[in-house]
């Protein structure tokens, strides 16, 4: 039978894997008597473990929520993942960043030295963004290896595959090698990215962490660069909004709306909305494309009257012929 500690141990961790269990099953785990098992749970009660017995056909155990904060235990697995999302939290705006570096420091104090080691080196930058799909799943080792070498500023090499055109699959796209100084590992509306100068490309990019494959070993030291725009968030800005770096949008336009003001302005985050009458106002905004731009705008239910520039006639014009045409199919289906 093992040692008292050991028992309590590996009792406390069974209970924190699942809700409920019966008596007679989590005595066989163990390999103790039903009476042996009653004396450890009071154990782990005088410990401050609220551990409820719950009555039935089997009777079991349950580990229920207390007044007070436990002693905790955690598998290597968990410790790791509850550091990394410490990280994450404390850039994340919510009003815990000091509470969470310091439950951060807590937990690596506790850590093995196997793990402290692990943990020092992922660094994590946190831009939060609106999640507006399904985020992907990227594997632990491989942002462990992306941090990695992101903390030794060493040659990261890897395989890519990009993302496919629209109404492509994954199959279709060739997964090419890359030869990359890694910078930040950042996390933007719920993906996650590495940001890296492209040795072979001579230019900044930043790639998907789910669809990197490290290659080892990694290669020498480099001398960190300065990124565009100052920061690691305001890069990804500029990238994102496909700009020069500056972190505005590339096309900006303004229209005369035949709608009120206020109508316009509670649909309008980054514009800029001026009234010039009961049922009349000025809307300038700013998008990735002009097609995009003129979209925007024409979501509006209200007659539109183009101030500038020629870029966006010419897009709502583009966009009016392509409208048209589906017209024409859809009413043509419609009589056959």
């Amino acid at each position: 039978m093992p040692k008292t500690s050991a028992r309590l141990l590996a009792l406390l961790s069974l209970l924190q894997a699942r809700r409920d269990w019966p008596g007679a099953l989590l005595a066989e785990r163990l390999d103790i008597s039903p009476r042996t098992l009653r004396r450890d749970v009071d154990r782990l009660r005088e410990l401050g473990y609220p551990v409820v017995a719950f009555k039935g056909p089997d009777g079991g155990y349950r580990l229920d929520a207390g007044s007070e904060l436990p002693p905790l235990l955690f598998d290597d697995e968990q410790a790791v993942a509850l550091a990394i999302a410490l990280q994450i939290a404390t850039t994340t705006g919510a009003g815990i960043e000091e509470a969470a570096a310091r439950a951060l420091t807590t937990v690596r104090q506790v850590m093995p030295a196997r793990l402290r080691r692990r943990i020092d080196t992922l660094q994590v930058t946190a831009v939060e963004q609106p999640v507006t799909r399904p985020d992907p799943q990227v594997d632990g080792g491989v942002l462990m290896a992306l941090g990695a070498t992101v903390h030794a500023r060493e040659v990261l090499r890897f395989d890519y595959t990009p993302a496919p055109p629209p109404g492509e699959e994954d199959e279709a796209v060739e997964a090419s090698p890359r030869r990359v100084q890694p910078h930040h590992l950042v996390t933007w509306g719920g993906r996650w990215y590495l940001v890296a100068w492209d040795v072979d490309r001579e230019d900044w990019r930043t790639f998907r962490a789910d669809r990197i494959i490290p290659r080892t070993p990694t290669g020498p030291r480099f001398t960190p660069r300065e990124l565009p725009g100052g920061d690691v968030a305001a890069f990804m800005v500029s990238r994102f909004r496909g700009s020069d770096g500056s972190g505005q949008w590339p096309c900006r336009g303004e229209v005369i709306l035949a709608l009120p003001a206020a109508a316009v302005s509670r649909y309008t985050r980054e514009g800029t909305v001026e009234e010039l009458g009961p049922d009349r106002c000025r809307l300038v905004l700013s998008s990735w494309s002009w097609a995009a731009l003129a979209s925007a705008v024409g979501r509006f239910d209200a007659d539109i009257e183009v101030v500038g520039p020629d870029e966006l006639r010419d897009a709502f014009a583009t966009l009016a012929r392509r409208y048209a045409r589906a017209a024409g199919r859809d009413a043509a289906r419609r009589r056959s």
